[in-house]
């Protein structure tokens, strides 16, 4: 991807793919992104607000500590229970919420429009996870001081997963081991390493592989169990898709290289 011609802006309106991006394009891309910008002016909003309200420097620094810890398990439990669930997609009303968080994301990993959250359902998960936890803490100052910080580790993380995405071999080893075990749940097999930036959780919980010689390759890894057997029987995402569900993304016969590349350098 080179030249004004395939880097894509907000005026044009073109669709990244990361699959065939450097990282300086992503820096680009990032920082112009508008999810991104709106998530910025929220954390400086939310400085603001924790400044306003003040709750003291024990409560501001305990609040920042809890959500930084109960945010990956926030993040596996979601990702596992409700992002891979099947049950959104069987219902007409949440069909539609289902593809645009996930599924379409794994149909095409590189795309970076469905790799970023979108706003309306990101915000209100941040805040119902944060929120609570700030105000219980030091009330509102310290309820502003939380969401921040889970707006702010929301950009990091994003920041990650187009990295994990991206045509780009980490120089750090941990970025390396990092990227390899998302590719394998990209790749192999989706019922494990949901994490982003760390996959403690999923240690804990005996979701964690290694390799792809740790476990069979998952059928399902594309599509997420959302067949043209289950397209049949709950037919909204086919419909709002316009084509039956794919069993390979595009891109995806270079990437069985990439994942056997990265998984060897991370090994």
């Amino acid at each position: 991807m080179s030249g004004t011609l395939n880097n894509a802006t907000i005026r044009t309106g073109r669709s990244f793919d990361l699959g065939k991006m450097n990282l300086r394009q992503l820096w680009i891309a990032y920082l112009t992104y508008p999810t991104i910008l709106l998530y910025f002016a929220l954390v400086i909003a939310s400085v603001t607000a924790a400044t306003w309200f003040f709750a003291g420097w024990g409560p501001t620094l305990v609040s920042i500590v809890a959500v930084i810890l109960v945010y990956p398990l926030a993040w596996y439990l979601l990702h596992r229970y409700v992002l891979h669930g099947r049950t959104l997609y069987k219902m007409k009303w949440t069909a539609s919420l289902w593809k645009r968080i996930h599924f379409d994301h794994h149909q095409d990993p590189h795309l970076l429009d469905v790799l970023f959250g979108a706003p309306v359902t990101t915000l209100p998960t941040i805040g119902a996870i944060t929120l609570p936890i700030g105000y219980l803490i030091g009330g509102w100052g310290a309820a502003a001081t939380a969401f921040g910080t889970g707006v702010a580790i929301t950009c990091i993380y994003e920041f990650f997963h187009c990295i994990q995405h991206l045509n780009y071999k980490p120089r750090s080893a941990w970025i390396q081991r990092m990227k390899a075990r998302h590719v394998l749940h990209h790749f192999h097999d989706e019922d494990g390493n949901f994490g982003i930036t760390s996959f403690v959780v999923d240690r804990i919980f005996g979701s964690y592989y290694q390799d792809a010689k740790a476990r069979p390759r998952s059928p399902t890894v594309f599509n997420l169990g959302y067949d043209v057997k289950e397209a049949d029987h709950y037919p909204w995402v086919m419909d709002l898709t316009g084509s039956p569900p794919r069993d390979r993304p595009d891109g995806a016969r270079p990437e069985a290289k990439l994942m056997r590349d990265n998984t060897r350098t991370a090994a």
